[in-house]
């Protein structure tokens, strides 16, 4: 490779990197039926509730369930991946033409820490969550 391309391959290297899930998400029709199902009958450690979700630990990744809103609809599978800066990585994605079915906000606050997602899709349409824990000072 001549240092021509090299140069050139570097220079249009993203510079967001989605190189960790750090969630997966169901949609349900019946959220306390399916947290239930997950906490009681799965056995998964059961985190926190928000707002039309509720939130369980499996290992390293945190698994999602929520009530099917659009454009999600019940049965679809959404992969969170974290970012460091969710409004730095939204910013940065949206000058690359990305689009963004809902910009970063505000999901949970936890004890030491708040949880922000923001959707976007690829270029098939499908929705895709991006994460940040952002910790408090």
């Amino acid at each position: 490779m001549s240092a021509e391309t090299k140069d050139k391959t570097v220079t249009t290297q993203s510079a967001v990197h989605f190189d960790k899930i750090g969630q997966i998400a169901i949609s349900v029709r019946d959220l306390a039926r399916s947290k239930d199902f997950y906490q009681k009958t799965l056995g998964m450690k059961f985190l926190f509730d928000a707002g039309a979700m509720c939130f369980f630990q499996c290992g390293d990744i945190r698994f999602t369930i929520g009530v099917s809103e659009e454009p999600f609809s019940c049965g679809g599978t959404i992969l969170y991946f974290k970012v460091e800066d969710i409004h730095q990585a939204h910013a940065f994605l949206k000058e690359q033409g990305v689009v963004f079915h809902q910009a970063p906000h505000l999901v949970a606050k936890m004890p030491d820490h708040d949880l922000w997602i923001a959707f976007l899709k690829d270029p098939d349409d499908n929705v895709i969550g991006m994460m940040s824990e952002i910790p408090r000072a």
